[in-house]
């Protein structure tokens, strides 16, 4: 009867009365509710305005968060504000993003790392960069579980090519891996949720296998419901190593590794779309080891991959027929490679 609790007339002089939206509440320490809403600014650049209340009825205007002031996209959407360790973490999902170093253009996501005073309100930011690289990962959204964990979910689709949909099916895009959180070396880290693991079965795995300027399949690895880990050793020259899943004739969604750009890339182009959305995104890896650690989880119509533990993460959709199950390496130089594949056990 009283909505809505928080209107137009409570916004700072500038915000926009159109864009408002996406309201995130948490309680603060002294048991008052706040509320983060993204907002555009005078500017035409997002920000992040925040409210508070004692009744969760009754708000009051407290100040802006954070504010783009044009340095990441446009409009920031889908703010989400927690602690983290002794850190606090703003998620944001820029519009309208430019190519920046790891940032990817059009409608991306973006981590804010910094301190936060309850007392103030301020936000000191202390380290900035996307929460993933792939094409389809978006609007994310974390849940504290009664453990104590910090647990995130994703919007496997974008606005780009969110009217894409399988043929015959009711709905559109997907939900990422429930994912949890944690920091290291200033960045904000992601594995898939213990229960997730809690699901594999029949596990195969090869030890020390050798690539080198061949195609290659290895019996027991292959599905379209499955978690795979993945090491591999390129020797000094080597140059490009490429994992092919959800492969049968000419198609195939392609993980491609190249070691003298210290790149990794995904594509989708022979995946079967009709349509031409995005196809191929490229990440930049951290650090300087050239020995890289992939765990790759494939579903049905997703691919989610986990770079050297978790530093970085590439998602995408697939369209592919669900029938086509197989799984091939091919390498140019020399790679030595462990792979442990795992099934997933489902209900269907």
């Amino acid at each position: 009867s009283q909505n809505p609790v928080i209107d137009s007339s409570l916004l700072p002089e500038g915000a926009s009365k159109n864009d408002f939206r996406d309201p995130k509440i948490w309680t603060l320490s002294d048991g008052r509710y706040c509320c983060a809403v993204a907002n555009r600014a005078a500017d035409g650049s997002g920000q992040i305005l925040l409210f508070t209340s004692s009744d969760a009825i009754h708000w009051t205007y407290w100040k802006a968060l954070a504010q783009n002031q044009k340095r990441y996209g446009t409009m920031w959407e889908c703010p989400d504000f927690f602690p983290l360790g002794e850190k606090y973490v703003l998620l944001l999902s820029p519009q309208d993003m430019i190519k920046d170093g790891e940032f990817n253009p059009g409608n991306g996501t973006l981590c804010i790392i910094g301190n936060f005073d309850e007392k103030s309100g301020n936000f000191t930011e202390e380290s900035v960069h996307a929460v993933d690289s792939g094409i389809d990962f978006y609007a994310e959204q974390t849940v504290l579980t009664p453990d104590g964990r910090r647990v995130m979910i994703g919007w496997m689709q974008n606005w780009d090519d969110g009217g894409i949909r399988e043929n015959g099916s009711p709905w559109a895009g997907m939900m990422s891996l429930p994912r949890e959180l944690f920091i290291k070396n200033g960045r904000l880290w992601q594995k898939p949720a213990g229960e997730f693991t809690a699901l594999r079965e029949n596990k195969v795995s090869y030890c020390d296998v050798k690539l080198s300027d061949i195609n290659l399949s290895l019996d027991g690895i292959e599905g379209r419901v499955c978690d795979i880990e993945l090491n591999l050793r390129p020797d000094e020259d080597s140059d490009l190593f490429a994992m092919r899943v959800a492969e049968k004739g000419n198609q195939f969604t392609e993980i491609i590794y190249r070691v003298k750009e210290h790149t990794l890339s995904v594509d989708r182009s022979h995946s079967g779309s009709r349509r031409a959305p995005l196809h191929s995104r490229e990440c930049k890896l951290l650090g300087v080891s050239r020995n890289l650690a992939l765990r790759i989880v494939l579903d049905r119509n997703s691919l989610e991959i986990f770079i050297n533990g978790g530093e970085q993460t590439m998602s995408l959709a697939l369209y592919t027929d669900p029938s086509a199950k197989n799984i091939s390496f091919r390498a140019k130089g020399d790679f030595v490679m462990d792979v442990t594949e795992w099934t997933l056990c489902s209900d269907n």
